[in-house]
């Protein structure tokens, strides 16, 4: 069995496309209405930031925050798309639509790319024995904890991926045994657009817009190289399964239908996914949903998924 089940997925960036920093990209249809993430942004609402940048002292954050407010742009847990309405606003600033104030706030820390974490000094001595002996396992949820950092090393260091900061929704989770950490992993919104998951789900494009984000996927996980426990990713696997959804719920106020996940079938073969009765979809194109071409652009990965619920396709088309 593999030590390390290393999945991830990035979005197609396309070619001669205006990608954003955060992956998503925006577009100009052809009659000239903008659009930003699946909103057409109207010439009324132009107006409305335009006649709100008039303000005197506004700030680029109290703009944002009176959008949201007056297009009841929310969040399911009720908080507003505050960062989505900044990158909406920093987009339009960008294509010369709009003149933004100068930043009020700037960070003295040192620029990281979101691919680096720092490296934290762990007790690295093996850990051989069976699932019984190795004791009780904690799972905590370590996103905004000071255990942050120690599951950002550990995949920056020994995940053969690294580690990358996630966006959109997403939480991070720390196996510890004893005193010491044995596992992690890595939760983050599924991708938009898959074909042989969708055809499985067997939903519209209108139910997929609508029900994505009761969809997570598993883009890390990762057992440390010392680490040498038989059964242990799989039983981890379902540990997650039965606990996710609550989590998910506790932070973001909806629940979680469905998980996935994607391997690279040249190094692993996802024996602790089978065995945790996770079911294998197919494999991918290897294109992306805004590839120029028919041929593969990426690696082709092998779609795992598994349902939270047994009427997962009633919820997910209704």
């Amino acid at each position: 069995m593999p030590r390390r089940c290393g999945v991830a997925y990035a979005r197609d960036k396309g070619a001669g496309t205006c990608v954003l920093r955060n992956g998503l990209v925006p577009s100009r249809s052809v009659e000239g209405t903008l659009t930003y993430r699946g909103r057409v942004v109207t010439a009324n609402e132009l107006s409305t930031i335009r006649a709100l940048l008039a303000t005197p002292g506004i700030s680029r954050r109290a703009l944002s925050l009176h959008l949201c407010d007056a297009w009841q742009w929310r969040q399911p847990n009720g908080l507003p798309c505050d960062a989505i309405c900044r990158g909406l606003l920093l987009w339009l600033h960008r294509a010369g639509h709009i003149q933004l104030p100068p930043p009020q706030w700037t960070t003295r820390k040192a620029w990281r790319p979101r691919t680096s974490a720092p490296p934290v000094r762990l007790d690295t001595t093996p850990i051989a024995m069976s699932l019984g002996a190795l004791g009780p396992l904690v799972v905590h949820q370590v996103r905004r904890t000071p255990d942050e950092a120690v599951f950002n090393s550990l995949l920056a260091q020994y995940h053969y991926l690294g580690y990358q900061q996630p966006v959109g929704e997403h939480l991070k989770y720390l196996v510890v045994a004893g005193d010491r950490p044995v596992a992690c992993f890595a939760w983050g919104s599924a991708p938009g657009a898959l074909g042989i998951r969708d055809r499985f789900i067997g939903w519209s494009a209108e139910a997929r817009r609508r029900h994505l984000r009761l969809l997570v996927a598993n883009t890390r996980f990762l057992i440390p190289p010392w680490v040498q426990v038989p059964h242990l990713a799989s039983h981890l696997l379902g540990c997650m399964a039965a606990r996710i959804s609550a989590d998910w719920h506790r932070v973001y106020q909806h629940p979680i239908y469905w998980l996935e996940t994607f391997i690279d079938p040249t190094r692993f073969r996802g024996t602790c996914y089978r065995a945790a009765n996770w079911i294998v979809l197919g494999r991918t194109t290897g294109r992306g949903h805004r590839a120029p071409t028919k041929q593969p652009t990426r690696p082709i990965k092998e779609v795992l998924g598994y349902p939270l619920v047994p009427d997962f396709r009633t919820r997910l088309t209704g």
